[in-house]
């Protein structure tokens, strides 16, 4: 049964994360649009897109100008375009499918390529949405395969939400592609928010869950050597990461601050507390006002 769309609003809604994505930073938006420069971004570069709290954040404050969303999540990337085209065709297909264990093994085991494009959007925010606390993961072999999350209260999908989505990435070019291409093509005056599969905080994580090609250590060296060339090229850059010795060394020398971060996804349920990240900036560019 397709569902009914809420009652329209008089002005249109601020959009919001429409998938819960491992990571999100909905919890720390203030702490980082206020370590990013003040006014508006001409050109905004995001190179690990996510859920895109900064991105929505920075849209409904006004201060995106031009705008380039990346990620390397073929799939991810592919949801975002059909939001962006199609929020209403997305709304009524994803409305085709109860929100219950059958349902959902059902829709995990349908074949991606199978379907439309806009069905595969509503595939994978139907699977966010019902899977085990949001989690994207894939096997050896490519499919999906994060368990039934059996929530008491499914969240249901807000078709004003996503018309409101739709609207902020009408001037946006959204891309697949590995984040060093995107940043090294950032011009001079661009900003730039990075949030990577974090380095791993002990030896049993590990970066699986992004890809079916992982994010690795090397990954992880290649994106610091990255991010430390984009000031002296004129951009400013923010990047969030764990704070682990290894990050710590890799951003060494640049501006280092922490946040306190809770951790919703542990296997040990004792160890989803309170965590440090890093913040890490370039150092402040001449002519670019930063706080």
């Amino acid at each position: 049964m397709t569902p009914q769309p809420s009652k329209r609003r008089s002005t249109r809604p601020s959009p919001r994360p429409f998938l819960k994505w491992a990571g999100g930073k909905r919890a720390l938006l203030p702490q980082i649009l206020g370590a990013l420069p003040e006014g508006k971004f001409e050109f905004y570069v995001e190179p690990f897109l996510g859920g895109g709290a900064v991105f929505l954040e920075s849209f409904r404050t006004g201060r995106i100008g031009r705008a380039v969303l990346c990620d390397r999540n073929l799939e991810l990337v592919e949801t975002w375009r059909a939001v962006k085209t199609a929020p209403k065709t997305v709304f009524e297909l994803f409305g085709q499918w109860a929100q219950d264990k059958e349902s959902y093994y059902a829709v995990r085991a349908l074949e991606p390529a199978e379907l439309s494009p806009h069905a595969r959007a509503a595939r994978v925010i139907y699977l966010n949405r019902n899977g085990f606390n949001g989690l994207y993961r894939l096997n050896r072999s490519g499919g999906f395969n994060v368990p039934y999350g059996a929530y008491t209260r499914p969240q249901r999908l807000d078709l004003d939400n996503l018309l409101a989505v739709s609207h902020a990435l009408k001037s946006v070019e959204l891309v697949c592609e590995d984040f060093e291409s995107v940043l090294k093509a950032a011009p001079a005056g661009a900003v730039t928010y990075c949030d990577p599969p974090y380095w791993p905080a002990s030896k049993t994580a590990s970066f699986r869950d992004y890809d079916q090609r992982g994010f690795t250590g090397e990954d992880q060296q290649r994106l610091g050597a990255c991010f430390r060339e984009l000031g002296g090229r004129g951009i400013v850059g923010l990047l969030s990461n764990a704070d682990v010795p290894e990050t710590r060394a890799l951003y060494a020398g640049l501006e280092i601050g922490t946040v306190q971060c809770r951790r919703s996804i542990n296997r040990d349920g004792a160890k989803r507390g309170m965590v440090n990240e890093l913040l890490v900036r370039t150092p402040t560019v001449d002519g670019l006002k930063t706080p």
